[in-house]
């Protein structure tokens, strides 16, 4: 796709711009965590318009468990009935979440609610403008994609534990086409110090380490898309999963960056043809305390060879 800005028009469906097409898809991510518990957590919700769907949910985690049965919260439907009048600009979805455009393309509420078991009163103000993805050659492929950092502060309503949320997450909105059986091998990187330093690396898999295929680089309020770089990773020997990453990039205004993170602790999201092993990341960006996530995305087969091989 071209590069544009997104406008207010976005904040709303755009069934209009996809056709008939059955994998014409939308999607509204939203990510928060609170670094003193290593707690992670998304808001995702996923709308097929042509087959009148909704899914997706909510995900709570920390470094009590990794697998989705098993963590804080986990809801990931896969197709609730579409309201026949849904606003993305202002609605509460079956999947449990709400969104309300506070101010168009920067502040959003956000809001979850599960009867007795989690419920969430979340803002979300952009630290940026929303950047749009200039890289086909992403794993994201030909489908309209912008990402944003902003402040979330809110509560979470855990179980019966009120948990205060104050941190610099990420957004994205994207839409297009996105049949199921698409994924390649890639991975989504995340980190941000403070409201004026932060990245976002899609990197593509090789042997010898994986390239930066898209992203940028925010540092002192100045942004620039990356123009290089390389993600190389430390694995644990018996899961498999990543344990330490060092990202190197440079933007286009020649700046380098370097960022060395630590997994503070993860979630296995199985979304139909591919896993991602996503980590809440202790960073070191450029001599920076930081935080983000690695989004280690397989298709499902690649990672159920690996690991045959390794335990042969």
């Amino acid at each position: 796709m071209s590069e544009r800005s997104f406008t207010a028009a976005d904040d709303h469906l755009h069934s209009a711009q996809m056709d008939d097409d059955w994998w014409a898809t939308e999607t509204a991510w939203f990510s928060f965590h609170n670094p003193e518990r290593a707690l992670g957590g998304w808001f995702y919700t996923m709308v097929r318009p042509n087959i009148g769907t909704v899914a997706g949910g909510a995900w709570v985690w920390d470094a009590s468990a990794h697998l989705p049965w098993e963590a804080l919260y986990s809801a990931n439907y896969s197709a609730q009935e579409l309201p026949d009048d849904l606003d993305l600009t202002d609605c509460t979805l079956p999947n449990g979440v709400s969104i309300r455009v506070l101010e168009p393309c920067q502040r959003y509420a956000l809001g979850y609610h599960d009867e007795g078991r989690f419920s969430a009163d979340l803002q979300f103000a952009g630290v940026m403008p929303p950047e749009p993805l200039t890289a086909v050659g992403s794993t994201f492929g030909s489908a309209h994609h912008f990402d944003q950092f902003g402040r979330v502060t809110g509560t979470l309503q855990l179980h019966g534990e009120d948990i205060a949320i104050d941190c610099i997450g990420m957004r994205d909105r994207t839409w297009g086409r996105r049949p199921e059986d698409r994924p390649r091998q890639a991975a989504y990187v995340t980190g941000a110090a403070d409201a004026g330093n932060s990245f976002l690396a899609v990197t593509n898999t090789r042997d010898e380490g994986d390239l930066v295929a898209y992203g940028f680089l925010m540092r002192d309020g100045e942004i620039a898309s990356l123009s290089g770089g390389e993600r190389r990773l430390e694995r644990d020997p018996e899961h498999g999963w990543v344990t330490r990453i060092t990202l190197t990039a440079h933007d286009a205004k020649g700046r380098e960056m370097k960022a060395v993170g630590t997994v503070a602790s993860r979630l296995i999201i199985n979304r139909h043809t591919f896993i991602d092993i996503n980590s809440l990341i202790h960073w070191d960006l450029d001599g920076r305390d930081a935080w983000g996530e690695d989004q280690d995305m397989w298709p499902v087969h690649r990672w159920a060879r690996r690991r045959r091989e390794a335990q042969r």
